[in-house]
């Protein structure tokens, strides 16, 4: 028994190692790759000989990238407010207010989410365009929305289902209106789930490529991700790839930090529903 104990044990720590190793090792080429120039790009090895910084400030210098990753805070961080805000009132109403509809409400929701971009990329257009907010910062916000409130939403309102009803009773005995509970009785239990929910909004707003590059023109109203694909070499053919793993590297950074930072909440997040009220 002993021994079939430490083969399990064993094996499945070759299976996390082996994960790891999965998921990490393209972060650290890339990292191992942006420290390189010239011909030392196709040379393999585990870590620089003569590690260069130039890639670095060539990103920097040769383009607005600056602008482009304050452009992506700016963006990913409006989506993720607005995501909330809405879906906080909608998950309230969809989890606890009893009308007709409402399980077909969510289930359109659910659908909307399932939609391929492309799908609704030239409808969006029109919008953006009669809006007239083409290439602004905010036409992304508005697309953006098509991504990130049927998820918010949906998962706010399976955590809000969850949550005693008794609070809510004993909120409404007191005289609290709706507001009232959502902000002073609700909310407070809720920060996992919107901790949750908000970093993978966050993630999605700040990778998204499409509604990026179709609605923004001007380099300097451009995101991380477009502008990453725009870089250039020196000829049409040439494609720098010590700059393009020095970009991906300052872009993925604030992401793990952002994961690093609050993955207790995540983890919290994620299994809240299994809280029965």
């Amino acid at each position: 028994m002993g021994t079939r104990k430490l083969v399990g044990r064993t094996l499945f720590y070759l299976l996390v190692a082996t994960i790891v190793v999965y998921t990490v090792f393209p972060f650290y080429w890339a990292v191992v790759s942006s420290l390189k120039q010239g011909s030392a790009l196709y040379t393999v090895e585990a870590l620089p000989s003569k590690p260069e910084w130039g890639n670095y400030v060539a990103i920097f210098l040769e383009q607005p990238f600056g602008r482009n990753i304050l452009n992506s805070v700016l963006v990913a961080t409006a989506v993720v407010a607005l995501s909330l805000v809405l879906s906080i009132t909608a998950s309230y109403a969809l989890g606890r207010v009893a009308f007709r509809g409402r399980s077909a409400l969510l289930l359109i929701v659910l659908g909307v989410s399932m939609f391929p971009q492309i799908a609704v990329l030239s409808g969006m257009f029109e919008l953006v365009s009669w809006f007239g907010i083409y290439d602004r910062l905010w036409s992304l916000c508005l697309s953006y929305l098509i991504l990130t409130l049927p998820f918010t939403t949906w998962v706010l309102t399976t955590f809000v289902r969850e949550l005693p009803k008794e609070l809510e009773e004993a909120a409404l005995v007191d005289g609290a209106r709706p507001l009232e509970i959502i902000t002073r009785v609700f909310m407070p239990l809720m920060w996992p789930a919107l901790a949750t929910t908000g970093l993978l909004a966050f993630i999605a707003a700040w990778n998204e490529f499409m509604f990026a590059i179709t609605f923004t023109l001007s380099n300097d109203k451009r995101t991380v991700p477009v502008a990453i694909a725009l870089i250039s070499g020196a000829s049409r053919f040439e494609l720098p790839w010590g700059r393009v793993m020095a970009a991906s590297v300052i872009v993925t950074v604030p992401l793990v930090v952002l994961v690093l930072i609050f993955q207790r909440r995540i983890v919290s997040g994620l299994t809240a529903g299994a809280v029965k009220g």
